[in-house]
């Protein structure tokens, strides 16, 4: 399966960024890598072809980025005060520079996108999903880390709770929170070695509470975090969500 990949400098997070394809028609799904994963890292690990039959059949297009709040965090890059501002820059990018380029690629300025991730992957979705529900209309989150502050070294003060999903939720209102009550969230996990499912049942309460559909889906001891288990997820809620 061939990528397409393109590349620029993004002024907002200060470095050369990748963006990924793999299909040709279909609805766009937009991928996150894991922490420090780059934007082809998905398909070095074999999770674009898991999802081979649904691109070869025109239902998916995938695109993928590079982590750049994961590599940035996990780097030390700076005080926790940039970090958390870095962190902010990544979703304004995303969603001024990737959803853009995405709908471009697509000929519909106006399609909307689904997005999936693992681990810190997760966090990156669900935070796409609530910050931009005019754009994103699912998350498919896989083994997810919700609660990034235990990574930070110190303060992060309102940059950080921009994009913070447990402090985005209490605080959304009007046209954001009407738009989420039309969206979907599935949060799926396994039970097995170094896995939290303890995580995706805790920010499940947080959007129930605020009126968001949501699912969890527990996949049980067997399976530990890694990529196997992503690779088994990931095609079989495409399929349900695309259908």
């Amino acid at each position: 399966m061939d990528t397409l990949t393109t590349r620029w400098y993004s002024p907002r997070v200060e470095r050369d960024v990748t963006l990924a394809r793999w299909g040709s028609f279909g609805v766009p799904v937009l991928v996150f890598p894991t922490a420090g994963g780059d934007a082809e890292e998905i398909e070095r690990f074999h999770l674009v072809g898991a999802c081979a039959d649904l691109i070869d059949a025109g239902r998916v297009k995938i695109y993928s980025v590079d982590s750049v709040d994961g590599r940035v965090l996990l780097a030390g890059e700076g005080d926790a005060g940039r970090q958390a501002w870095m962190a902010r820059q990544f979703f304004e990018y995303l969603r001024n520079e990737v959803v853009p380029a995405v709908r471009a690629d697509c000929h519909d300025d106006e399609i909307e996108l689904i997005t999936s991730g693992s681990s810190i992957g997760a966090y990156n979705a669900l935070t796409c999903l609530l910050r931009f529900p005019d754009v994103f209309r699912a998350a498919i989150c896989m083994s997810g880390t919700f609660d990034l502050r235990r990574f930070f070294s110190g303060p992060v003060g309102d940059d950080y709770a921009a994009v913070s999903p447990l402090d985005l939720l209490p605080s959304l209102d009007g046209r954001p929170l009407e738009l989420l009550a039309s969206r979907f969230c599935v949060l799926a996990s396994g039970e097995g070695a170094n896995e939290d499912i303890g995580e995706s049942w805790a920010i499940a309460h947080h959007l129930g509470s605020r009126g968001i559909p949501n699912r969890v889906d527990p996949w049980g001891p067997h399976w530990p975090h890694d990529w196997p288990l992503w690779r088994a997820m990931l095609p079989q809620y495409l399929d349900e969500l695309t259908r």
